[in-house]
């Protein structure tokens, strides 16, 4: 099964969970050879996903977001093999900042980009910790 956006429980549950500090989502993208416009247009699900991201720009920084870790996907070694595209962790300063993207009507027409990018994707909420110390601490 792929996944390309979150559904209406999980976004209110995640909307809920509305605790101080900063929301790092980690993503892990999979895009499309071809993406898959409503209106026919052709384009590389890379180049579609550039849009999003070109168009989504201005919205993410007005909200205080930045992307912390970038990393090029180079081997699974535990679990299933699926290769992912991209893979980066967008960080917001709260949980309403991320919540808030979607009231930007810029923002919105750029999500046009995403879904006609992305064949599957994993968007895992996390909150940040201290560096250093050992594996489980």
């Amino acid at each position: 099964m792929n996944y390309t956006t979150f559904d209406k429980a999980g976004y209110d549950a995640f909307k809920a969970n509305d605790r101080a500090g900063p929301v790092h989502m980690l993503n892990l993208i999979k895009l499309r050879k071809s993406a898959q416009y409503a209106d026919g247009r052709v384009a590389t699900g890379a180049q579609a996903y550039a849009a999003y991201g070109r168009e989504s720009a201005a919205t993410f920084a007005k909200l205080g977001g930045k992307i912390v870790w970038r990393g090029q996907m180079e081997q699974m070694l535990i679990g299933p093999e699926k290769q992912w595209d991209l893979c980066f962790i967008a960080a917001y300063p709260s949980v309403e900042a991320f919540a808030s993207m979607h009231k930007y009507p810029e923002y919105r027409a750029a999500v046009e980009h995403r879904q006609a990018a992305v064949e599957d994707s994993r968007l895992i909420r996390m909150s940040p910790q201290d560096l250093g110390g050992n594996f489980g601490a």
